[in-house]
């Protein structure tokens, strides 16, 4: 039996501790997991998509199971490349579910060999996003239990330097 890729993707700016919980167990359930960063050239993100990935690649160093790439175009496209056999996604909401269900069913149509697993955070991070990470570091608030520590660094020291721009 050969081995089971899973495909997590995201814009992870910046990537939170949902994110990190779900890379977590993740990386157990499967025998190797990617988590892709998608770069949309219509999105303004806050970090880089390089700052992106050196962060996931940070904070991913310690788990062997556990690589991070860039795409673009379509994931089931990106999946078939890499011969993933699952795409995981996370869902905080119901409404999370609704979108979330329409993209696994495109998905399915478009390749129907790849299927889409969905995971819910640990209830302590159900609420957190990173636009709301985003939202409260840029008005100065705490994200301390938020996102990991190098990434509430890389937001102070990122916010700091954009005061300084203005």
């Amino acid at each position: 039996m050969s081995d089971i890729l899973a495909i997590y993707p995201g814009s992870f700016d910046p990537i939170t501790n949902g994110h990190f919980d779900l890379i977590q167990r993740s990386s157990r359930i499967f025998d190797r997991l990617i988590v892709a960063l998608l770069t949309n050239a219509e999105k303004q993100p806050l970090f880089s998509v390089e700052e992106r990935v050196e962060m996931l690649q940070e904070v991913t160093r310690d788990m062997k199971n556990v690589s991070v790439d860039t795409f673009s175009g379509l994931l089931v496209d990106y999946a078939v490349r890499k011969k993933a056999r699952a795409i995981v996604r996370g869902i905080r909401a119901f409404s999370d579910y609704e979108y979330e269900i329409q993209m696994a069913l495109m998905n399915r149509k478009l390749q129907p060999k790849l299927e889409t697993l969905f995971l819910m955070p640990a209830e302590s991070y159900a609420y957190i996003s990173s636009r709301l990470v985003k939202e409260i570091s840029g008005r100065g608030g705490s994200v301390k239990g938020l996102v990991p520590l190098l990434v509430e660094r890389r937001l102070r020291k990122k916010i700091v330097s954009t005061i300084d721009e203005v």
